[in-house]
């Protein structure tokens, strides 16, 4: 059993994993922050009920996805078209567009970097799967919890687990392979390089698409090995403190902001 002191120590040591964890699960700031609260709070009133057969850390997991499927529970999912919505409302805003690159200009964290949009690309696609498997694909190929941990993080079985992690790796691959230009040479989607260009004006793309492993085994590596890599990015990532973290979130927000309205009217 553990004491106060111990669980606050832990809890800090995991808390930027949680607060990324929950970010990438709500889209939302402000909402991921009070999650992360919400989840130690929780935590410390229950710390008797805590079990020395799981792990504090796989313990911490389960009451902050507990308490992120129950806030977006009444929410509807993203379309796999967010990123086309969302771009055709940003180039219609001239006041999103200074914010932007007002940060770029002026932040320590406003850098754009091509790696860092793929991660928050990732994000926006991955709230158009289920819930249930939105938190499965997170958990194991972001956050590397084994199947057996998700199983219990979720109360779920692991057949149950390995089920959705493949359903969602498979609808992930597919709505990537026919919509990322730097993986697909038929992809429609080109933000990346638009907003390279945009941000980055004397940046030479090719030389930046060159340092993205991703972008240069696109034409030798399978379907699966290239979301493995895309995956990799992510987790190299902690979308709260990175060189691109001020100018990415500000990006985040606007899609949330689209997506609720689109969403309420459609």
């Amino acid at each position: 059993m553990i004491n106060e002191q111990v669980l606050t120590e832990e809890f800090e040591k995991y808390r930027p994993q949680l607060r990324s964890f929950i970010l990438r699960m709500t889209a939302s700031i402000e909402d991921s922050k009070d999650i992360v609260q919400e989840t130690y709070i929780k935590a410390f009133k229950n710390i008797q009920s805590f079990r020395s057969d799981s792990t504090l850390k796989t313990w911490l997991f389960s009451i902050a996805t507990n308490l992120s499927k129950d806030f977006l529970r009444s929410k509807k999912l993203w379309p796999e078209t967010v990123t086309d919505i969302c771009r055709e409302k940003a180039l219609g805003s001239p006041e999103f567009l200074k914010q932007m690159m007002n940060i770029r200009q002026t932040s320590p964290h406003g850098n754009f970097e091509i790696r860092e949009h793929i991660a928050f690309c990732f994000t926006c696609i991955e709230k158009s799967l289920p819930i249930e498997q939105q938190v499965v694909l997170l958990l194991k190929e972001v956050y590397e919890f084994k199947v057996q941990e998700i199983a219990e993080i979720m109360n779920i079985t692991e057949g149950v687990v390995k089920h959705a992690l493949h359903n969602s790796r498979q609808k992930m691959i597919e709505i990537f392979d026919r919509r990322c230009s730097l993986i697909n040479k038929t992809g429609i989607c080109h933000q990346c390089s638009e907003l390279n260009g945009i941000f980055n004006p004397k940046h030479e793309l090719q030389k930046e698409l060159m340092k993205i492993e991703m972008a240069r085994d696109a034409g030798t590596k399978n379907k699966e090995e290239l979301f493995d890599l895309r995956t990799q990015i992510v987790k190299s990532i902690d979308p709260f403190d990175s060189a691109a973290s001020e100018l990415e979130l500000h990006h985040l927000e606007h899609n949330r902001n689209v997506m609720e309205e689109y969403l309420v009217k459609n």
